[in-house]
């Protein structure tokens, strides 16, 4: 049962660090509350026995360098819309021209007979 909680610590974690660095970094704190909540599983299921605690405390470790990502990315990171008016006028005269070779096009009519 432990191996089990541990391996799903590490998995956890590691996708935390993995969606903490990608523009997809809000949702790192899912994977990271995940891996805390199996760490402290973890050390609840090995209190009292003299095993090496290593794999626990790196749990831990990945899943607080994935929260201190995401948090300074959520914090310093500013989205600023750039000017709209250029895309619109893009856009525009994307739409003339298109318009402008639909006219150009001579469609017969067809009889379907």
């Amino acid at each position: 049962m432990k191996k089990l909680i541990i391996i799903l610590g590490f998995i956890s974690a590691i996708l935390a660090i993995l969606l903490a660095v990608t523009p997809l970094s809000k949702i790192a704190f899912l994977p990271a509350g995940a891996a805390l909540l199996f760490g402290v599983i973890a050390i609840y299921i090995s209190k009292g026995k003299k095993e090496l605690k290593k794999s626990i405390q790196l749990i831990f470790l990945l899943t607080i360098i994935a929260l201190v990502v995401t948090t300074y990315k959520s914090i310093f990171n500013n989205v600023e819309v750039g000017n709209t008016e250029e895309l619109i006028e893009k856009e525009n005269e994307s739409e003339e021209k298109a318009i402008e070779e639909l006219e150009e096009l001579d469609i017969d009519e067809i009889d379907l007979e």
